[in-house]
Formats: C-alpha cells, structure tokens, sequence
C-alpha cells in the first residue's frame, strides 16, 4: 500500500509542519522528556476517542508523549482489535490493549471498518483479532503503573470510569505489593478526565453528562477515592462543543492514503457535514502539554457526582480538583492545534516515502 501514497502530498505535508515547529521558536524543538501517557478510552460510540488517539500517536511522533498502554472502558467484541488497528496503521503494533470484564456495552457506528478487506486482505492489519487476547483492562493498568518512574505516568480517562474505579479497589498482586490507591500516589502525576460539565449547557444548569450517568457509580467512586495528593483536571462538557473538529479537514487533510482509518471512522459516525465536538481530544492536550496556554485553569476544589449523575464543583482551598476554562482566544488556538495534531501523516509512513527511490 506504501507505494501508492502520493509522495508530493507527503512532502507537502510534513515541509508545513517543519516550518510551523521553527515558527514555534526554541522550545518546540527540544528534546524535552516525552509525557508517560496511559490512554483509558470509551471508544465505542463517539468517534471523538478515535481522533485523540490519532493525536496521541502524533505527538507520539513528535516525541511529545509515549503511548504506554491503552484501557477501554466499554464492552463491544470490536474494540480491542479497532485499537489495535488504529495503533498499527500509526506503526506501532506493540502497545497493549486491555479491555474491562464488567462494564456497559454498547454498539458502535464505526467499529466494523475494522473488518473492512480489500482484495482479499484487511485495509487495515492488525494482530488482535479477539478481545480474548488481550489484557485485562486492570492488570494493564496495574502492570504498566509498576514498571514506570515514580509520580512520572499521566493517566486521560475520556470515557466511564470503571477500569480506575476497580484500580482503586485493587490489592498488591504479582505486579506490585501495592495497593490500588497508594500505586496510584506513587505512579501517577496526573489525571486528566473528561467528564461532566461545569457551566450551564444551553440553559440547563443541571446538565447530565454522558461520561457520569452511564456509569455513575464507578464515577462517584473515581470522584470520592481518588487520592487527593494527585492532582486531577477535569474537562467538562462545554469545552469540547466551543472547539468542534472542522469538517473541511476530513474532507482535505487525510487523502494522502486511499484509506484512512481515522478518516472513515469520522464519516461512518458522524457523515461527511457535521463538525464533531472534540471532547475527548481537550483532555489529551492538556495532559501531553499543559504549560502551553491552550487552556486556563478554575480554582482549586473538589468534584462530587451526585446520584441522578449530576456532577458539580466545590470550590476548596488546596484541594485536588480544577477544570478547563477556555477563552476565545484560547478556542481559536485550540481548534487549529487539535486539527493539525489529528490530521498530521504518521511518522512511519513518511519515514517509508522518504526511502523511496
């Protein structure tokens, strides 16, 4: 497939992106360490999980973050090898995929690409053919937790929240003698979730966001238990829908393959005239690069999920929470970033162009 890609689009693409990052001064080009990420995601319904792991494979590229693992946290028998499909297509097959035992299920508009062959062959190859190959969503955390850095991983849950609510009930095991809440004060130096909302959506100051009230107990008990020395940042609703994915760049910026996975994924969701919120990606952005001033930051306090699966904001002096706060400054800075971080060629495929004779 590498030898029909348009070679004068390539080149075209990535010239852009080098001038941009010497635009950028100095500090784009240092060899700063790249972000720990862990990636929990509900990638089922919305398409909006599937454009952040594209970015996260970007920045990946761009030697911004390291994808250690990736945690779904819905049940479909599509997920783990649409993952592990969106992980190669980027050129890298490796990163583990787990998956939760109990949690909700759901059907998917897009999933099914995965199966998708052309000429006898998948469009787009995988290895993981079966959830029941791949980890348990837990022990994945558990397992990739215990082997990084202290206080060095950045976990963004973009979905429920029942794989972290379990890690917070789990006891030592073969990974780590610890347990669940003291790994999680010794691992991890940020949660970046996006859950919730905190301003009234279209008049309604009791807004029920998806994230919570399709899981509101694993919810309240992330919100509740979370240990209160790891800072979490919380994206809430209104974020996502200031900075919609612009429909002409799906339409523009990934014909540079017959087909791309990201782009039929985007269509099949959501049809070929409709700007996506990008709930999902806001919170991949501040976790990978929260000094850059795309977002500003509430005061300090604590989050609560109330039983219906409303969640609100206390404000406290010194406490864990704070949520994204945007101005229109910011969206218009925003919005260009997550478009050219999810549209950006991979890595992989220009390094095989550039070899080309």
């Amino acid at each position: 497939m590498i030898g029909t890609f348009p070679s004068a689009v390539l080149r075209a693409a990535f010239t852009g992106v080098a001038l941009l990052m010497l635009l950028a001064g100095p500090a784009a080009a240092r060899a700063d360490e790249p972000v720990r990420i862990i990636f929990d995601t509900d990638i089922t319904g919305d398409v909006d999980d599937v454009l952040a792991l594209a970015m996260l494979h970007t920045m990946t590229d761009r030697g911004e973050c390291e994808l250690l693992a990736v945690t779904i946290s819905k049940i479909n028998p599509l997920t783990g090898p649409f993952v592990d499909a969106v992980n190669t297509f980027y050129g890298r097959p490796d990163i583990p995929i787990g998956v939760p035992q109990e949690a909700q299920r759901r059907e998917s508009r897009y999933l099914d690409v995965v199966n998708a062959r052309d000429n006898g062959q998948l469009r787009y190859p995988h290895d993981l053919t079966s959830n029941e190959d791949a980890y348990d969503a837990v022990d994945l955390l558990r397992k990739t937790l215990a082997a990084q850095p202290d206080h060095s991983v950045v976990l963004v849950q973009v979905g429920i929240a029942p794989n972290l609510a379990r890690l917070l009930e789990t006891k030592g095991d073969r990974w780590s003698d610890l347990d669940g809440p003291a790994l999680i004060r010794k691992k991890v130096k940020l949660l970046s979730v996006m859950a919730g909302a905190f301003e009234p959506i279209r008049g309604n100051d009791h807004f029920l966001e998806a994230n919570v009230i399709n899981g509101i107990p694993a919810m309240q008990k992330l919100a509740a238990d979370w240990p209160d020395d790891v800072p979490v940042i919380w994206s809430g609703f209104e974020i996502g829908i200031a900075v919609a994915y612009p429909r002409i760049s799906v339409h523009r910026d990934f014909d540079y393959v017959p087909h791309h996975i990201v782009k039929e994924s985007y269509l099949l969701h959501s049809g070929p005239n409709h700007d996506r919120p990008t709930w999902d990606l806001t919170s991949v952005l501040y976790a990978v690069h929260p000094d850059r001033g795309y977002f500003d930051l509430s005061e300090t306090g604590k989050v609560a999920v109330d039983d219906d699966g409303f969640l609100h904001f206390t404000p406290a002096e010194n406490g864990r929470d704070r949520y994204l706060v945007m101005s229109d400054a910011q969206k218009v800075r925003v919005r260009e970033a997550l478009t050219m971080l999810v549209s950006q060629p991979p890595a992989n495929m220009t390094q095989r162009e550039g070899n080309q004779p």
